[in-house]
């Protein structure tokens, strides 16, 4: 295994990450759950706990995986074995232990995988990141900058990327419009002042947890509004702190995002040290 399993930030609050892995993956075309998805010799999963792991910040990871999915849980136990086993062959300097390793049944959302993975934190917990399986190659140096920011004071933390397309705001054609397309431009963004969010985002574990149990009193269309757990901090008036993210950390969604990871994976560098 190559990664480096124990937490190297002693004197940061005691943190747990965790790995949202219960997607079901449709888009993508397999026809099982995201997280099996093969991916430059092992599956989405496997990358992303290694990157995890190999950051060394986290005291406990907990990786939500679809209900009942034994296959997925298997393949955390073999995991959290394969870390122990590495700290056996090198203990880190200092006495450090290699991460818990805790495996929950996920939601039908990712706001209620995360919910269930914030009642299975240890009681000892601090701060927590909050990472997509789907963002596999996330460099280990974006997980220190949000863990670095976090020790700094902040309650939330996220990692972006600015955005170098140009947007636009749209609404549905009406009239004779229709007919020549179904939409139309209202505006355009300004370009400077947006930015692509990403994971792991990080959270003092109270503030994050006070923003879900707000989120839990929400209709079906508020749930549906939250894209991610930055925005339910937002909410409660809480600053969210941005720090630089990472071009490889990519969302992989679709098959073309499939095949950029796997390229990303096989240059000449490894992803995970070529950031952009």
């Amino acid at each position: 295994m190559d990664t480096a399993p124990t937490n190297t930030s002693p004197a940061g609050p005691v943190t747990a990450v965790i790995v949202v892995a219960a997607g079901s993956g449709q888009r993508l075309g397999y026809g099982m759950p995201k997280a099996k998805v093969p991916l430059g010799g092992d599956t989405i999963l496997t990358h992303a706990l290694r990157g995890v792991a190999a950051a060394g910040i986290a005291q406990q990871i907990c990786v939500a995986i679809p209900p009942g999915d034994t296959e997925l849980h298997a393949l955390c136990d073999a995991f959290a074995r394969d870390l122990k086993a590495e700290h056996l062959r090198a203990p880190a300097p200092g006495g450090g232990q290699p991460p818990v390793v805790t495996i929950i049944d996920g939601g039908s959302s990712r706001a209620e995988s995360v919910r269930a993975a914030l009642a299975a934190l240890l009681p000892a917990t601090e701060a927590v990141l909050v990472h997509d399986a789907a963002r596999a190659l996330a460099p280990e140096a974006v997980f220190h900058r949000v863990a670095h920011a976090l020790a700094a004071g902040a309650q939330a933390v996220i990692p972006v990327i600015p955005v170098v397309d140009t947007v636009k705001t749209v609404e549905p054609s009406t009239g004779d419009g229709a007919a020549i397309a179904p939409e139309i431009v209202t505006g355009t963004a300004a370009r400077e002042t947006l930015r692509a969010v990403q994971t792991p985002q990080g959270f003092d574990l109270a503030t994050l947890r006070r923003a879900h149990e707000a989120a839990a009193a929400f209709d079906a269309g508020q749930a549906a509004a939250v894209t991610d757990d930055a925005m339910l901090v937002e909410l409660l008036g809480v600053p969210v702190h941005a720090v630089r993210g990472a071009s490889q950390s990519l969302k992989i969604t679709t098959p073309l995002d499939l095949i950029i990871a796997e390229g990303l994976l096989e240059g000449p560098l490894g992803a995970r040290w070529v950031e952009g």
